[in-house]
């Protein structure tokens, strides 16, 4: 009988500019010594669970991959497959990447289109998406349709390898806008989740044809570690 496929999927750990405050699309800046911390509290509680993992992924940006590192650290598992998939990285914000929070989502993009007469609380990925792309000077931010198929396909082909092997869990990282899209395709009908924060860890079963998100945002897995960490 096959085991349930379960996809753990980890935010990086906070990075140089997250703590700046600046959008970090394709961009890329190293986790900071505050963020590798928290990191090494997020692996020694996966490992104080005992969650065996069969396969790990992540994005192919330096920040998920320093992050996985550092969770391997703790796991041990010498043997266990790694492969970076460059479908479940962040979306890329054009000309803006790299460029502070504030003035792209407070400042530039609630004065385009795509916004007009929305509440700023309920704007969808694709209002965000179309925003997005009528600033972008570079032409490089993605449209709507190919950044939901891109992300799905990602965590899709992931949990169909997995479950066509038995299933299991994996352990993937990837990035706060990717995970919150991927649990909106999943089920759009529920509130947009936002504000996940670094290290933390949102479970997704797979049964061969749908994804059902059980946890969105947990923080458990560090709070476990910080206290084993701590004796």
């Amino acid at each position: 009988m096959s085991e349930k496929t379960t996809l753990y999927i980890v935010r990086h750990g906070k990075t140089m500019f997250n703590t700046l405050g600046r959008a970090q699309g394709w961009s890329d800046t190293p986790l900071t010594p505050f963020g590798e911390e928290g990191i090494h509290e997020l692996g020694a509680g996966l490992k104080a669970e005992n969650i065996p993992f069969k396969a790990a992924f992540s994005s192919d940006s330096g920040r998920t991959i320093q992050t996985m590192d550092i969770i391997m650290e703790h796991l041990e598992y010498p043997n266990i497959p790694y492969l970076r998939e460059k479908r479940i990285r962040e979306w890329c914000f054009g000309s803006m990447d790299g460029g502070f929070d504030g003035e792209l989502f407070d400042g530039i993009l609630p004065r385009t289109d795509a916004y007009k007469g929305k509440d700023l609380d309920n704007l969808s990925f694709e209002d965000i998406a179309r925003g997005i792309m009528e600033i972008d000077t570079a032409g490089w931010a993605e449209p709507w349709e190919k950044i939901k198929d891109r992300i799905y396909t990602g965590f899709e082909d992931i949990a169909h390898k997995l479950h066509t092997d038995g299933g299991g869990n994996a352990l993937i990282v990837s990035h706060g806008m990717t995970i919150a899209t991927f649990c909106h395709l999943v089920h759009p009908e529920n509130p947009r989740v936002r504000g996940l924060d670094n290290g933390s860890v949102t479970i997704v079963s797979y049964d061969g044809e749908q994804f059902t998100v059980e946890n969105a945002g947990l923080m458990k897995y560090r709070e476990i570690g910080r206290k084993r960490l701590a004796k």
